[in-house]
């Protein structure tokens, strides 16, 4: 039983992910991408940063990342404080 209050708990917290695809986005796909930040990388990729609520909401977006053609680089989990990008273009 406990393991169900856990797993309940586990739910209700979105994870912070950052997604890096190879090539730029525009920040109008912001809505696209269910309000991730969206980040253009110096290297010529795009990093897609925010809170996801759950496994199936990650692959949505993934999902969403294939549908634009895209190649995927990485998915990470990260903690908040991890999000913040110091490589990034003005």
């Amino acid at each position: 039983m406990s393991n169900e209050s856990n797993s309940s708990h586990e739910k209700a917290e979105s994870l912070i992910y950052q997604i890096r695809i190879k090539g730029h986005l525009d920040c109008k796909w912001a809505d696209w991408f269910a309000g991730l930040s969206i980040t253009s990388l110096e290297n010529g990729e795009t990093l897609l940063t925010g809170p996801v609520l759950d496994q199936a909401a990650l692959h949505g977006l993934l999902r969403k990342v294939r549908d634009v053609s895209l190649p995927l680089v990485a998915v990470m989990q990260v903690e908040p404080e991890q999000a913040e990008v110091p490589d990034v273009k003005p």
